[in-house]
């Protein structure tokens, strides 16, 4: 009881003491220290442990491996030394321990099998390599063998046998012809796993004499053929006509037909077999079953499903293979091969072991002198494998002791070493499936402390990232580390900082104040060293401007902007990608400095584009997505079904809708029997919608096409779908438009739009026209036409009401009973003119007219109005041959008044008035003379002034074009005008009628004069004529002009009036474009003739206004 309480506590002291060991020492992966620091031999390459070789070339066993110092190499083969300065032909390759057989020279390959094993030793310790078992390859010749032709009956089962000879590495098997074709497999011939060829059931096509097997040895590239097998498979009939051949007609004789059978396993064999499979290899179970029909193979794992991804089916089906195994794919798999007679079934029991497999490989330990340390070697394995350790290569039992090691198992605790106590142990874990071999080294080492990282390295980071300032070291023991800010800043300490345990410094969130130059100090025992690094806080790059979503049609252009902001020591570099893969290589895409355009979209185009700015410290990137749209691609197998006499249902597959949502689909219709080549509009669906119910009518030849929509467009037209005639029927409706009326006084012409095609419903086509005369009791008349529009009945009343129809039939029947129209016969011209023709004069120019109107019967016709014929007879204030222009009003309905605008005043008129129809204009009335009163005249027609003197001026003038009267004066108005433009007193002089010039005198010299001058009737005055002129001065007045211009102050003057005229000019122009008026202009306004003002015209009075010319002799 005491032992075992011993025991317990010195295992609970062992736990403690692993606890609370030291943790070994990392030695940086720097070459220059790696070079100065003593280390035990590392193995770092060596061939496999099984190495079969090709016995034509030399033999290279690999064997490499690092220390220091350089190892050196041994070799034992077979547990023993290998001597290789006793073998010519085996060398070693200098500063390595790979050995070089040459069998090229004379040797050979199979004196030189064995295991052989490699040993690198310096003053550290010793490594060692795994067992390397040599073996070269062997691909023998086939054995000379008679073999007998196969004769087999069809339907049999059949094994053709390979058997290939024993090499290595085995075989790859394959079955081929004479002509080193294939032989083709299915699931009734198939190769099996053996390599022979099962048939399940054999066919006549399968005889041959030329089924040849292969064997393939990869490692020699070589390939040896198996003398070929011949099969002859005999039918049943062929059988029995050789039967009935050699037998009498008494005998009894026949075959039994082909008969089919039930599934029976040609491999394996029995009903159970086992398995057992390595873990991590490829799993392979096989079921090759005969029968006729050719049986099917399933597979099952009993209790349990087969695993997903790691399971697969092979040579249909009849191999079961299993990838990775695993303990936990052990178990019962059972094979069922089944046809309609019946089924089989084969149980494979697998057992999954395990080659020794690492759970925790020892790994290399570097200690100071006095620290503590372990070694631990742990694997697994079925069985489970057993632990040895060796040092420098010998079993740690014999080897030399360590006062500081003890071996616990599958651990090596080391305790307080010391530098003697430096080795290379290996550890072997084997079990009958195989073994496992490390090396791992004790390093024991006193170095001072030593900083890797450079001095003065510049750390460079991006604003509110983190700070990591590397202080990379090494010493033995283990040095302490401790950072400072500044040459002579206070250590760091704080949460603002994170201290690593590798000596680097972390600052987590890196500000502008945290620029500087850091310290870093390492110190042990054996000494103490420091090393000074900068760090820069730089300004992280943004993107201020993202590329956006962009929707595009296709062939357009489309530009994405990639505005950035970055810190200025940093040059940063932009690069677009699409689809996070580069740019195409195509010249339509454009980069810019901050943008990306491409040119011509087309529809590969359609991805996400992405912005990546880099600089040596960030990168930042921005996406957007462009979508291509277009119109749609046209829809396509268009089918039509459920055909009746007048519905079909039509469906489609629609196109790509090319980004953009198909909105609707449009139906056109072509008619192939009365309009080929022409389609028309049948009805349109919504987009979701792909089928449609049609309405059709009778007799069309159909063919449908199908036209989708979107927000760009329009697709191209389908195909058209097939054509599908509908059956012949009366027709469904009348012509349209039917109308009646003459073109002669004696004929009624009817007319009408004839029926479109596919609205006939059938073949011969007609119209029943049908008329009689309104209110008069008269049957129908009727007649049948062909397909016309227009049908004329002659010897008609004049403009008489006739009741209409017109009715379509075809061969089949009528139309329903169509609706009446009204109409009438032709019209003839009025017979009567209108009477009491009267002229009310209202002023000079305007006047107005009143007839009494004509009886309806004798219009003859629809009446459409009265026009008024007038025209200027002569001017009562002269007389004159003129050219006369007659004039016409006309005055729609049955209105019986008008008004007559624009007359000439003092004039003598005559006018008359007529009917009119629609077939033209009825009599005229006696002509009505009338006569304008006076008005006021035109203008003179010219004022002339000339003879200007010092004091008068001389006028000129002619008389006005128009008098408008009887003339009785005229009336001159002048005032004088000075410098600035401003008028004088008006003076008014009355002239007579009959004078035609007039002098002026006592006027100032030298004066500008504006003169106004009308002309007179008893009504009034009539418009202005205005002219300006100046009187001349005489020559000492002039001389005084010239003295007073050359005068400072006169030129000031003239400068200051200029600019006052100026600013009246401007002032003057501002009003009128307001609506100001000359003194003299509101004069002429005011005496505007009253009497010629713009006439209302929404009553009709004025009526609609002609124009006719001719000369007359009449005089004024």
């Amino acid at each position: 009881m005491m032992k075992k309480k011993s025991i317990s506590a010195s295992k609970a002291s062992l736990v403690f003491f692993l606890c609370q060991m030291i943790s070994a020492l990392d030695v940086p992966l720097d070459s220059k220290l790696l070079e100065e620091l003593s280390q035990p031999p590392t193995i770092t390459q060596q061939s496999p442990k099984d190495y079969i070789v090709d016995p034509r070339e030399n033999i290279v066993i690999q064997c490499e491996a690092k220390g220091k110092p350089p190892p050196s190499f041994s070799w034992t083969r077979n547990g023993t030394h290998f001597d290789i300065d006793k073998d010519e032909l085996v060398t070693m390759k200098p500063n390595s321990g790979t050995l070089v057989i040459n069998i090229m020279n004379g040797g050979k390959a199979e004196a030189y099998e064995g295991v052989y094993q490699c040993t690198a030793r310096n003053e550290r310790g010793a490594a060692i390599s795994n067992n390397i078992v040599i073996r070269p390859s062997r691909s023998p010749l086939w054995t000379k063998e008679k073999l007998e032709p196969n004769q087999v009956r069809e339907g049999d089962s059949l094994v053709l046998h390979c058997r290939p000879p024993v090499g290595l590495p085995p075989p790859i098997i394959f079955w081929m012809d004479n002509a080193f074709q294939r032989l083709p497999q299915s699931e009734r011939v198939s190769q099996g796993l053996n390599g022979d060829l099962y048939f399940s059931n054999v066919q006549p096509e399968d005889t041959r004499e030329d089924y040849i097997c292969y064997a393939r040895f990869n490692h020699t590239q070589t390939i040896q053929q198996k003398q070929p097998i011949s099969v002859k498979v005999f039918s049943m009939d062929s059988l029995n006509d050789t039967i009935a051949a050699n037998l009498s007609d008494t005998d009894i004789y026949g075959a039994k037909p082909v008969t089919e059978r039930p599934p029976i396993l040609l491999t394996p064999t029995g009903t159970t077999s086992n398995k057992v499979e390595l873990r991590g290899n490829v799993l392979l179970l096989e079921c090759i079953a005969a029968g006729l029909p050719t049986p099917v193979i399933r597979w099952i794992k009993e209790g349990g499903e087969l695993p997903a991804n790691r399971t697969f089916f092979e040579n249909f089906k009849k191999t079961l293979k299993i990838v990775d195994v695993s303990e936990a794919d052990s178990g019962n798999y059972k094979c069922i091969a089944r046809n309609i007679l019946g089924s089989t079934h084969h149980v494979i029991s697998v057992t999954v072991k395990a080659a020794p497999y690492w759970i925790t490989a020892p790994r290399n330990l570097v200690l100071s002198p006095g620290e503590d340390g372990s070694l631990i070697c742990r694997a697994n394995g079925n069985p489970k494998p057993s632990i040895s350790w060796l040092s420098n290569g010998v079993p740690i039992a014999i080897a030399p002791e360590d006062p500081s090691r003890k071996v616990d198992g599958d651990t090596i605790i080391f305790s307080a070493v010391q530098e003697r106590s430096s080795a290379v142990y290996q550890c072997n874990a084997s079990n009958e499936y195989g073994y496992l071999l490390a090396n791992a080294f004790v390093n024991v080492l006193a170095e001072p402390p030593r900083i890797l990282t450079p001095a003065n390295k510049l750390y460079q980071v991006i604003l509110d990232s983190p700070a990591l300032i590397d202080c990379a070291y090494f010493g033995s023991p283990k040095p302490e580390i401790e950072w400072f800010k500044g040459v002579k800043g206070s250590i760091l300490r704080g949460n603002e900082y994170v201290f690593h345990d590798n000596g680097t410094l972390e600052i987590p969130v890196a500000q502008k104040d945290s620029s500087g130059t850091y310290t870093c100090v390492a110190r042990n025992e054996l000494g103490k060293i420091q090393n000074e690094v900068q760090l820069e806080v730089k300004d992280p790059t943004l993107i201020i401007k993202q590329p956006e979503y962009k929707v595009i049609q296709r062939y357009g252009h489309v530009s994405f902007e990639c505005i950035i902001k970055h810190d200025s020591t940093l040059i940063p570099t932009v690069i677009w990608l699409k689809d996070n893969d580069e740019l195409p290589d195509d010249e339509r895409f454009l980069v810019g400095k901050d943008n990306l355009t491409i040119m011509n979209v087309t529809d590969k185009d359609d991805g996400t584009y992405t912005c990546i700015v880099n600089t040596t410290l960030d990168s930042v990137s921005a996406s957007a997505v462009l979508t291509v749209v277009a119109r749609p691609n046209p829809p396509f197998d268009l089918e039509l079904t459920g055909q009746l006499e007048r519905s079909i249902e039509l469906s489609w597959i629609p196109g790509d809708e090319n980004n953009s949502p198909i909105t609707s689909f449009v139906i056109e219709y072509e008619d192939g029997l009365h309009e080929p080549g022409v389609w028309h509009y049948q009805t349109e669906v919504p987009g979701s919608q792909t089928t449609v119910q049609l309405k059709l009518s009778p007799y069309v030849n159909y063919s449908f096409r199908v036209i989708a929509v979107n927000e760009i467009g329009r697709s191209q037209p389908s195909e058209p779908s097939e054509q599908y005639l509908t059956k012949s029927a009366n027709p469904d409706e009348n012509p349209s438009n039917v109308q009646g009326i003459g073109s002669e006084p004696d004929n009624l012409v009817i007319t009408w739009e004839s029926l479109k095609g596919f609205q006939s419903n059938g073949p011969g086509l007609q119209y029943k026209v049908s008329w009689r005369q309104k209110d008069v009791d008269d049957e129908w008349t009727s007649v049948v036409v062909a397909n016309v529009s227009k049908y004329i009945v002659s010897g008609t009343p004049t403009f008489v009401p006739y009741e209409i129809k017109v009715q379509a039939l075809n061969d089949l029947g009528y139309a329903p009973e169509p609706s009446e129209v009204i109409g009438h016969s032709g019209e003839d011209l009025p017979m009567v003119a209108p009477g009491n023709v009267q002229v009310h004069v209202i002023n000079s120019t305007l006047a107005k007219v009143h007839w009494d109107p004509v009886p309806l019967k004798s219009v003859r016709g629809h009446l459409q109005g009265y026009k008024v014929y007038y025209w200027k007879v002569q001017s009562l204030s002269r007389r004159s041959k003129r050219h006369i222009e007659k004039k016409i009003l006309t005055f729609r309905g049955n209105k019986t008044f008008g008004m007559l605008p624009g007359l000439e005043p003092y004039s003598s008129y005559k006018l008359n008035v007529r009917v009119v129809n629609g077939k033209g204009e009825g009599p005229a009335s006696p002509d009505k003379v009338f006569k304008t009163p006076e008005g006021v005249p035109s203008s003179p027609s010219f004022l002339k002034i000339t003879n200007p003197t010092l004091d008068s001026l001389t006028l000129e003038w002619g008389s006005p074009t128009h008098p408008n009267g009887i003339l009785i004066s005229y009336i001159l108005k002048f005032q004088p005008i000075n410098n600035t433009h401003e008028l004088g007193p008006l003076v008014e002089i009355r002239i007579p009628a009959n004078e035609s010039s007039l002098i002026l005198k006592n006027l100032n010299y030298s004066t500008r004069y504006k003169f106004y001058f009308n002309a007179q009737t008893s009504v009034g005055s009539g418009s202005q004529i205005t002219e300006e002129a100046v009187t001349i001065m005489d020559e000492a007045m002039a001389s005084r002009q010239v003295d007073i211009a050359t005068q400072g102050w006169f030129i000031g003057l003239m400068c200051a009036v200029a600019l006052l005229i100026l600013i009246l000019l401007i002032v003057c122009f501002i009003r009128r474009n307001k609506g100001g008026k000359y003194p003299v202009k509101e004069k002429e306004d005011a005496h505007a003739d009253p009497e010629i003002q713009p006439m209302k015209e929404d009553d009709g009075t004025f009526g609609e206004y002609r124009l006719f010319s001719f000369v007359s002799s009449a005089p004024f």
